[in-house]
């Protein structure tokens, strides 16, 4: 891989290149070209042939990529050839909807625990993982080497959480509460935000 700084455009999109090769391998088409993968995906070709050769030469003029090198390229360069272990904190209703839909985290990326500071959910069981309470959050972090965490507390505690993951050793955090978080500048965190999603779309209303 080349030592460039990769941009975080570039980073988003490829798990949507992954997704859309892994729907062709289903469908044993073991070739695509940028141009199909543009079509498909309302993208530049010529984006997509950039944004891959920042990570390598995978494909070959005049008969494109084929499907299960790229993906099997891919899933190295996103990671997803290891296993990396999930901890979600929140047990409220996105948290339970995230967790029973854990099968959506595909290849090696699994919610292995979940945490909640409500003593009435603590022992429940979602999708099989039993709520734990936040007291043993850094001691499970550590047991089962997490490296990512999801917040989906309200946003008054979501700072608290986010400090707990990043003491505990937590690398990369989704936050799905309405609030910025603030970490050490080594820990990653990506925002999902519904209402600004929502309120971005309305722009686009006719």
């Amino acid at each position: 891989m080349k030592t460039m700084k990769i941009s975080e455009a570039v980073v988003r999109r490829l798990p949507i290149y992954l997704r859309f090769l892994n729907e062709l391998s289903k469908k044993n088409i073991s070739t695509v070209s940028s141009q199909d993968l543009g079509q498909k995906l309302d993208l530049n070709p010529a984006q997509i042939r950039k944004d891959l050769a920042y990570f390598g030469e995978f494909g070959k003029k005049g008969i494109g990529y084929d499907v299960d090198y790229l993906i099997e390229k891919i899933r190295q360069i996103l990671k997803l050839d290891k296993v990396i272990p999930v901890a979600l904190v929140g047990a409220g209703n996105l948290g339970r909807a995230l967790c029973n839909y854990n099968a959506y985290l595909k290849d090696n990326m699994k919610i292995v625990a979940v945490f909640d500071a409500q003593p009435n959910k603590i022992g429940e069981s979602i999708n099989n993982l039993k709520v734990k309470p936040m007291e043993e959050l850094g001691t499970t972090i550590r047991e089962l080497q997490i490296r990512i965490g999801i917040i989906t507390v309200p946003a008054p505690e979501a700072q608290q959480v986010a400090n707990q993951f990043t003491e505990a050793g937590v690398e990369a955090i989704l936050n799905f509460a309405p609030l910025i978080i603030k970490v050490p500048s080594d820990v990653r965190v990506h925002h999902a935000d519904f209402t600004t999603d929502l309120q971005s779309l309305a722009y686009y209303l006719d």
